[in-house]
């Protein structure tokens, strides 16, 4: 009964662990003979697209394999990374992340993945901190000022974002939690409408990424307060970050990943690893990122991994204290 019992066992054990060597010698051997497929789960043009398009194109060349990136819109970028998750773990269908990755953790109870469970992570690829912007038309010069106001004013303070469960709405109430204040989320269907009424004075503030701003800033339109980072930003250098004035520890950013199915063969992912590492040291890479107001940080799996829990811990805390709902 024993040995037979092994003998059974033995027999459903042999073809998963002859997967797992073939693709082991495979990565070896043989990786990559084929194009690989840069999966971005949002619409061509912007950031997310942008950074996979810069890191694609050096890792075709580092690789000697075409890097296909494919636009996956949709449902707040879980469609692109259902799509990957699903995909055979082969080192050939990858997926640049954001975001939505720890966000959507919280904001759709019935997601169809897991992001913890169903990825290998590879590598961070950077972020930009977002900036908290008003217009050149209100009242408050700096954050101090703002947050002195709304503490004046219960209730009159607004700000706009991009849409419920969005990184600038998330950041708004990271920032009303922190700082104590009674702040008024007014969703939009986009972050262009959104922006128009910031401009316009209809809204009180927004907490936006570097390069939304940049050219509004310069133009006297919008007035920056403060950079939610640990550092100040590059493309904006006079001004102050959040922590500096009177926010310690306050960070909130847009950031991005690279990452493949779960059960991708380690070789694979350490190859990777050790190719984006590469890709990002490339001058021509980094300015092009830093020129998107982007900070690079390069990561081993285990730290991006590290880092996925922490962001999925930090904003489900947001989410749930704020009632937070996603379209």
């Amino acid at each position: 009964m024993t040995q037979t019992f092994f003998r059974r066992a033995a027999r459903s054990l042999l073809p998963a662990l002859g997967l797992a060597l073939s693709l082991g010698a495979f990565a070896e051997q043989g990786y990559p003979s084929r194009p690989l497929r840069l999966v971005v789960p949002f619409a061509a043009g912007g950031a997310v697209d942008t950074v996979a398009r810069v890191i694609g194109a050096r890792l075709s060349t580092q690789l000697g394999q075409p890097v296909l990136v494919e636009n996956k819109p949709g449902a707040n970028g879980d469609i692109g990374a259902d799509v990957v998750a699903k995909a055979a773990p082969d080192g050939y269908t990858l997926l640049v992340g954001a975001n939505g990755l720890a966000t959507n953790m919280t904001l759709y109870p019935k997601l169809p993945f897991n992001t913890l469970r169903d990825f290998a992570p590879i590598s961070r690829l950077g972020y930009a901190p977002l900036v908290l912007v008003t217009a050149s038309s209100q009242p408050f010069k700096t954050t101090r000022e703002l947050l002195a106001w709304g503490e004046k004013h219960p209730g009159q303070l607004t700000y706009g974002s991009a849409g419920n469960g969005s990184s600038g709405h998330l950041a708004g109430a990271l920032l009303a939690s922190t700082a104590h204040i009674d702040a008024m989320h007014v969703p939009y269907k986009g972050g262009a409408p959104a922006l128009v009424d910031l401009i316009a004075g209809r809204t009180s503030f927004m907490l936006l990424n570097p390069l939304e701003v940049l050219a509004h800033v310069k133009s006297g339109r919008l007035r920056a307060l403060g950079a939610s980072g640990s550092q100040r930003i590059a493309l904006l250098p006079e001004v102050p970050t959040l922590a500096e004035s009177g926010l310690p520890g306050f960070e909130a950013s847009v950031w991005w990943g690279l990452l493949a199915p779960a059960g991708t063969p380690s070789e694979i992912v350490a190859r990777l690893n050790a190719e984006t590492t590469k890709a990002l040291a490339d001058p021509a890479v980094r300015e092009r990122l830093m020129s998107l107001g982007a900070v690079i940080t390069p990561s081993t799996p285990d730290q991006f991994s590290a880092f996925l829990h922490t962001e999925i811990d930090k904003w489900a805390g947001v989410i749930k204290a704020a009632h937070i709902q996603a379209d």
